[in-house]
């Protein structure tokens, strides 16, 4: 168990003291310091308090990070949506919804979840959640992702990715009506300094550039491909709402007041790179799910109307 102790600084005075730790690791979530302070791991001035307790000037808080807990990932059968296979690499084309990896509190009914049940052979290079998983798209974002059967193949597309190689296209609606036909958003990506839950564009954070050309404008929304040169969480999210045009039903960065969508309208469409073994260019393409079909139909409908 590590300890950790910090001292309360003037510009913390009034902060609520989960808040307040949250600020201090990134993949630290409100809810798991909450459950830490119930626990007693967390003590300010050696004694236990509240997640609602105001810090103070000067008070000494104390956090015992319990070692982390391996989740029992259990196989389940699926209906996974596999464009492509080999005995190197998975395409699949997941449903808006459903979560990539298990993390506490969610363990069953993810993407790796129903791949440990269709194949034993996933990549180890991240561990027992994470296994073969190259990169990750969102749970409420559809659309294709590629899984490594193998340590080889796994090291192989991370360098492709590292190096921008990889072909990420996606599409989705926006709210407003874009002006520009294309453009190219340049904006660092980090926590959200206000809400550790969120990401941000911040000074400090890390470099993050989307591409976007638009497909077609309504009067209230626009229609928008993106691509991707590098991949910050939420990075296409965090970028329409930084330039005033966030994806329609974001729960998490959009306006309340939007499309009859459950989750963010957007979509993984184009997935393109290099084989890692046979060093084959292979794309793939991922029509639009009915749900977006749905959408497109319905504001095409209004402008006639």
């Amino acid at each position: 168990m590590e300890i950790i102790e910090k001292i309360v600084q003037p510009e913390n005075q009034g902060v609520r003291i989960d808040k307040w730790v949250a600020q201090l690791q990134n993949d630290w979530s409100r809810t798991q310091i909450q459950n830490w302070i119930k626990k007693g791991l967390i003590s300010v001035n050696g004694k236990q308090v509240k997640a609602n307790y105001k810090c103070e000037e000067g008070d000494r808080i104390t956090i015992c990070v319990p070692e982390p807990v391996e989740l029992d990932v259990v196989p389940e059968k699926m209906d996974l949506d596999i464009f492509y296979e080999d005995k190197d690499v998975i395409i699949i084309n997941k449903p808006r919804g459903m979560v990539v990896h298990p993390a506490p509190g969610h363990t069953k009914g993810t993407l790796v979840n129903g791949l440990l049940y269709h194949c034993d052979d996933l990549s180890g290079i991240n561990g027992v959640l994470r296994p073969g998983i190259v990169h990750r798209i969102d749970k409420d974002t559809s659309g294709l992702l590629m899984v490594a059967k193998n340590d080889y193949a796994h090291e192989q597309l991370a360098r492709q990715l590292a190096n921008k190689t990889i072909t990420r296209k996606y599409v989705g609606i926006v709210h407003g009506t874009i002006e520009e036909s294309y453009g190219t958003i340049d904006a660092p990506i980090g926590r959200d300094k206000k809400d550790r839950q969120k990401m941000a564009v911040v000074d400090d954070g890390k470099q993050a550039i989307t591409h976007f050309q638009v497909l077609e404008r309504f009067q209230a929304y626009t229609f928008v491909e993106f691509q991707l040169e590098t991949g910050r969480t939420h990075q296409i999210r965090v970028h329409m709402k930084y330039i005033g045009h966030p994806l329609a039903g974001d729960p998490k960065y959009g306006p309340k007041k939007t499309l009859p969508i459950v989750g963010q309208a957007l979509h993984a469409k184009i997935l393109g790179f290099k084989h890692p073994r046979t060093g084959e260019d292979l794309q793939f393409e991922s029509p639009l799910p009915a749900d977006l079909v749905n959408l497109l139909t319905m504001l095409k409908r209004e402008e006639i109307g």
